[in-house]
């Protein structure tokens, strides 16, 4: 168990708990800091931080940008992000509306496979999610008895194999890391591993971070990511990317441990930034 978790999701994108629980459960756990990184949207941000004044708890305004590299999908963390910025918001408005074309046409594909959803029920599930994804398809899918679980309906109908799935419209690694640095934001490349070739153009665009602590990276995964992180002078970034779809949070959050020096380079980073970019 950890004491930071740097990779946490809410109903702002698709976790299954709200800011203020994701942030409540981090302040009795004793965590001292978390990542609010939902995926292509910063709306939860607010409440996380509100939830978390008066506490012991740091909440860092952060996102995860979906990019894509030829056929590969590639993820961006991005931390301490300027969360408010203008020009960052008509981006990430643009991705939105996207996400809901494509789970409007992925809703139409599942209709000729012989799987009706009522799509306003696909928008009740999603709620006030900003990031509108495949996850509340799938939840949808189960609860019509479709599928018996996420995993299924991925892997039988919306994953990249599926026959309903729909190509996203996706941002290079480049243009996010772009995005978030444009925002004041400290990116890393999220659960990288397999994607490491990529690392030398990434680095030269303003990557800062390696996520190299990962659930389900193994400790020699993790050693050989951090020796990476070295190598090219990257901070070793890490956490649960925790989405809280098993109905609990307990154990899920923190359950990586990230040492407390990636956390500390992160924030002394992000200090140093303000501080020369300042008024």
């Amino acid at each position: 168990m950890g004491n930071v978790d740097l990779h946490v999701h809410t109903t702002a994108s698709d976790g299954a708990f709200s800011p203020l629980e994701v942030t409540s459960e981090a302040v009795a756990k004793g965590l001292e800091a978390i990542a609010i990184t939902d995926h292509d949207t910063t709306a939860g941000i607010d409440a996380a931080l509100r939830a978390a004044r008066g506490t012991a708890l740091e909440v860092i305004p952060g996102i995860e940008l979906s990019a894509e590299q030829g056929s590969e999908e590639i993820h961006v963390l991005g931390y301490y992000l300027a969360y408010d910025d203008e020009v960052l918001n008509e981006k990430l408005l643009e991705l939105c509306q996207a996400r809901r074309r494509r789970a409007r046409k992925m809703v139409e594909l599942l209709a000729g496979l012989g799987m009706y959803l009522d799509w306003e029920r696909v928008v009740e599930i999603a709620g006030d999610s900003s990031a509108f994804g495949r996850p509340h398809i799938a939840y949808a899918l189960r609860e019509r008895g479709y599928v018996t679980s996420f995993n299924e309906a991925f892997n039988r109908y919306i994953g990249r194999q599926g026959p309903a799935h729909v190509a996203l419209l996706k941002l290079t690694p480049e243009e996010a890391i772009e995005m978030i640095v444009a925002a004041d934001g400290l990116p890393a490349l999220a659960h990288p591993w397999g994607q490491e070739r990529f690392l030398p153009e990434l680095v030269e665009v303003g990557l800062v971070g390696l996520e190299a602590y990962y659930p389900s990276y193994t400790i020699e995964q993790r050693e050989f990511l951090a020796q990476l992180a070295r190598k090219y002078d990257l901070i070793p970034t890490g956490g649960s990317d925790f989405h809280g779809h098993g109905g609990s949070m307990d154990g899920m959050l923190g359950r990586v441990a990230v040492p407390m020096e990636s956390f500390q380079r992160l924030s002394a980073l992000a200090t140093k930034l303000t501080s020369s970019t300042g008024p």
